[in-house]
């Protein structure tokens, strides 16, 4: 017991040391990402924290998988340069006792994960996506260039203004001109500005104003004289701000009988299985002659999880083109790494008899 606590807290302290670079290297892309997409002037430079947070968030499960998977690996690998295994064998102990204390030690962090991936990650992903639209499109009184006639995004009105108010919350002389009804409108204020409505609409609210509508080939013509006058220049469906599998809460996700949205179903479901089979198949893969090179392990353990990664990444595909089901997907890739892992734990139970045996 006292060798197995031991154990663990290498594990713990190993995974947080793996955790803590892998995040940090994760940081560090998408901070430089972010930040040259706002020097393109993509995105609003205000936006990139806040959309660096979500995006950590969202990887932050496989992060936490990979970790796990490492952490046992490199401990485990430890004890055998060591010879820490020997004596874990002389006791008596099979390398399926290992099994244990790994378990102990990754559940935890599965339940983590599983969370993480089922809830946070896609709240992470819609809020970003949300942050995104309204930053994308929104466009301040300080934004707009006096002087200039602007057409909005949807291209069915144009702005021009002629001066900035000094706390550049107003814009002053505003002209509009927009289609509606099959009438052409002519609108103009003293003041305006622009808000967001509850329901994510974009509206240029005037003030003191004066519209001209008219309709093409008739001679009549209407005049309004308002004191406030809003005009809607974009609807939140217009900016993008849509739901799609990726951000889709996992609760309406299961009511969604779609390919698609049953493929990222699929990828959900899959992150905590595969970190529990993966931390299972870095026991039998941690094995190390002392005699021999340190690397081949490593590549080898490399090698599984680029494999389970790529499995899981084909049935996502295959369930979302429609190809497979869901079940079918979800079963095979699974249950295609565990038939894996007690061939290695048979293999390695098998030399390590074999060497006693010749002793």
């Amino acid at each position: 017991m006292i060798f197995q606590r031991a154990t663990r807290r290498e594990f713990t302290q190993s995974a947080a040391g793996v955790f803590v670079a892998l995040f940090a290297i994760l940081l560090t892309t998408q901070l430089i990402r972010l930040l040259g997409r706002a020097a393109e002037g993509d995105i609003a430079p205000e936006a990139v924290f806040a959309l660096l947070g979500f995006a950590a968030l969202n990887y932050i499960p496989a992060l936490l998988s990979i970790s796990m998977f490492i952490a046992i690996l490199l401990t485990l690998s430890r004890c055998y340069r060591d010879s820490e295994m020997v004596v874990w064998f002389a006791s008596g102990l099979s390398l399926l006792a290992w099994i244990r204390p790994v378990m102990v030690f990754i559940l935890p962090l599965v339940v983590a994960i599983t969370g993480l991936s089922l809830f946070v990650s896609p709240w992470a992903l819609s809020q970003s996506a949300e942050y995104r639209g309204n930053l994308d499109t929104r466009k301040d009184a300080g934004q707009i260039t006096p002087g200039t006639f602007q057409e909005s995004s949807s291209g069915k009105q144009v702005v021009f203004v002629e001066g900035v108010a000094d706390d550049a919350t107003y814009v002053r002389n505003v002209f509009v001109s927009s289609v509606q009804n099959q009438r052409l409108g002519v609108t103009m204020a003293a003041t305006g500005y622009q808000e967001n409505a509850a329901n994510g609409d974009r509206f240029m609210v005037l003030e003191k104003g004066r519209r001209y509508e008219v309709e093409p080939g008739s001679p009549e013509f209407r005049i309004l004289e308002y004191d406030r006058y809003a005009i809607r220049m974009e609807t939140k469906e217009a900016r993008g701000i849509e739901k799609t599998p990726r951000n889709t809460p996992t609760f309406d996700l299961i009511k969604l009988d779609l390919p698609v949205y049953r493929g990222e179903l699929f990828w959900r479901l899959s992150m905590p299985v595969s970190a529990i089979v993966l931390a299972l198949l870095a026991i039998p893969l941690s094995f190390v002659n002392p005699r021999a090179g340190r690397s081949a392990n490593m590549l080898l353990a490399l090698f599984t999880y680029l494999l389970y990664n790529n499995l899981m990444t084909i049935g996502q595909a295959w369930i979302a083109s429609g190809r497979i089901s869901f079940a079918t997907g979800l079963v095979v890739v699974h249950l295609f790494m565990l038939c894996l892992l007690p061939l290695l734990f048979y293999r390695r139970i098998a030399v390590l008899s074999f060497m006693r045996f010749i002793r």
